[in-house]
């Protein structure tokens, strides 16, 4: 469908985006593959047409035929990044759909190469051909794995996380030192490999066990009658570990405080099975017991390796974990046990993309990689707990749970903290985590779904010469309440949840659907009102002594932006006729957010100079 821009249509054609998975294949260039035994994850990236504001008045937006054009818009092509990730018994299928829609000719793919790394690129190699006509490039698992893990550290803020079974919220995302290395990376998959990586291409495997994944579901499969991995984890959910586990408690009959051992610590992995009747045991139980222990030993080592090398950073991924609380659990309470809370287990919100964004790096020179930051698109990516609805492989006739990931590019290039920051690794930008302040949460997930019927009417008004613009508007409708009801049920699907994060998936979602900027010409207005202005604000500044100077400054600064936030009592604020900047300096102090309305924190106003 055309584009329209004030009086001109363009013949570049930017689309309503797809709701599936795999979006926007007709226009990738190079994709990779990580294949393993259960899980696939396919790497691609796309060049992507959208929308961009000319917000410098001085700039010309001109149409296929050199007129200008108003609005100050310009179609530009964004560079973005795709990772998905399905089951590997749906292989074939998955690349039917790749050749039909991916290779259009046998031209379009003719000599390229693929990278894949994973068991199945030995295995699938004669596939990949088959199906796609590409040359297959095998790449060394563990140094992808490394690749990916340093792309995500440095481009993706809240990837990491704590994980703590009990607490409220159970997901913690610490700040990432600007300085990523060095850390270890325990890759728990069949077995168990520990990485020393110290720098970009500096890294190596410092020590391991066979003891891991595979031994987890080769046990289990022998001691129960789970069909597959998911189910064994599922049975160890509901069993009780204490009915097969001997613990201090069940030897000494308490605490052992002569070694400091608490009663309820395990003592011996399946210690009881000995003296227990057959009858009185479960295979929930078994399993229970079963993951306990690989997971306690591969908790113990890796604190041992980390403690003899003297890191603190520890990041755990690989099929075991997955994500999957309870295994995250048991290995996060044995390091910090074991290291005697000195080593702290981290873990990784997209672990389970390391390979496949490592494989993609080693040939994505086009796409410059390197040179550039990246940053999650809301909009396109499924989040940590469950993939969203909607997340389906296509081509199938039954629903199949794929979960996606898509990176968009920073045109401005390598993003770098504030160099005035005294400590980058502490600095918090919100003020309040949505994630752990649920009556905050609630306040402002309302807020943005109640404020969505206005933003779409004025997204429609925007662009009121564009034909389409009304069905743009409702899919923005759809997708962005699809997002805040994910949410509420999932707020730390996508990192700390912030009135910041909230506003992004926001922009996400309008971009999505070629809304870049609904207030554009109302941001104008005002600014061109607000620089007649400036000049005397300026001198009144100046006029006052330092210490006020600087606070009425930052006074200033809040009044000029908390009411770019959209919360109730600002809107209502702003609908007062001659409501302007005197005002909202007026009413700074009545926005005070106890329960349901703003907080200010003194805080804002110190200044370590």
């Amino acid at each position: 469908m055309p584009s329209t821009i004030g009086d001109k249509t363009y013949s570049k054609s930017i689309e309503l985006p797809e709701t599936e998975v795999f979006r926007n294949l007709k226009n990738a260039k190079r994709f990779a593959m990580d294949i393993g035994g259960s899980l696939t994850k396919i790497a691609y990236y796309s060049t992507v047409p959208y929308r961009k504001v000319l917000y410098n008045k001085d700039q010309k937006a001109v149409d296929s035929e050199g007129q200008e054009v108003n609005p100050k818009y310009e179609v530009s092509q964004g560079d973005r990044l795709h990772f998905v990730k399905f089951e590997t018994k749906y292989i074939e299928t998955c690349l039917d759909f790749l050749q039909e829609n991916l290779v259009a000719s046998a031209d379009v793919m003719k000599e390229k190469k693929i990278k894949v790394t994973g068991g199945g690129a030995y295995k699938y190699a004669d596939l990949l051909q088959e199906k796609l006509g590409l040359t297959v490039d095998k790449e060394e698992e563990m140094t992808c794995l490394i690749e990916g893990c340093n792309f995500l550290l440095k481009n993706i803020h809240d990837e990491v996380f704590i994980y703590q079974r009990h607490g409220n919220p159970e997901y913690r995302f610490p700040n990432v030192d600007p300085c990523i290395f060095p850390y270890l990376l325990v890759n728990i998959g069949s077995g168990v490999s520990i990485m020393k990586v110290e720098a970009e291409d500096r890294y190596e495997r410092i020590g391991g066990t066979a003891t891991g994944g595979g031994t987890f579901w080769g046990l289990g499969k022998l001691l129960t009658k789970a069909k597959g991995f998911d189910e064994l984890l599922a049975l160890a959910e509901r069993g009780d570990h204490r009915k097969i586990d001997m613990l201090v408690k069940d030897i000494y009959g308490g605490d052992c405080t002569s070694l400091g051992l608490p009663g309820d610590l395990i003592a011996s992995s399946f210690g009881k099975a000995a003296q227990a009747a057959p009858e009185s045991i479960q295979e929930a139980d078994i399993a229970r017991s079963l993951l306990f222990a690989i997971s306690n030993d591969i908790g113990q080592i890796a604190s041992l390796y980390a403690m003899m090398h003297g890191l603190k950073k520890v990041y755990f991924g690989g099929y075991f974990l997955r994500n999957h609380p309870l295994s995250m659990h048991t290995v996060s309470f044995a390091i910090n046990y074991w290291s005697r809370g000195q080593v702290q287990g981290l873990f990784l919100r997209h672990e389970g993309y390391l390979g496949a964004i490592g494989a993609f790096l080693k040939g994505a020179e086009e796409c410059d990689a390197d040179k550039y930051s990246w940053s999650e698109n809301y909009a396109g990516s499924s989040g940590l707990q469950s993939p969203l609805p909607g997340h389906r492989l296509p081509s199938l006739p039954v629903a199949v749970s794929v979960d996606q990931l898509e990176m968009d590019r920073i045109d401005q290039g390598v993003l770098v903290y504030c160099p005035l920051l005294d400590q980058p690794a502490s600095y918090v930008p919100d003020m309040v985590d949505l994630t752990e302040d649920a009556e905050a949460r609630k306040y402002w997930l309302d807020c943005f779904e109640e404020s969505l019927d206005k933003f779409v009417s004025q997204a429609i008004k925007s662009q009121p010469l564009s034909a389409n613009a009304p069905a743009r508007a409702q899919k923005f409708k759809e997708k962005y309440i699809s997002r805040l009801q994910y949410l509420k049920q999932h707020p730390c699907a996508f990192g700390n949840l912030t009135v910041r994060s909230l506003l992004d998936t926001r922009e996400h979602c309008l971009n999505e659907v070629d809304f870049p900027d609904p207030y554009l010409q109302q941001k104008q207005m005002e600014n061109e009102a607000a620089l007649l202005l400036l000049s005397d604000h300026l001198a009144e500044l100046d006029a006052l002594p330092w210490r006020q100077k600087h606070e009425t400054a930052a006074t200033n600064l809040l009044a000029g932006n908390v009411f770019d936030w959209g919360a109730k009592e600002a809107a209502a604020l702003m609908q007062i006729p001659g409501f302007g900047f005197q005002q909202a300096l007026a009413h700074l102090q009545s926005i005070v957010r106890t329960k349901n309305s703003f907080k200010l924190d003194s805080s804002l106003f110190r200044f370590h100079l």
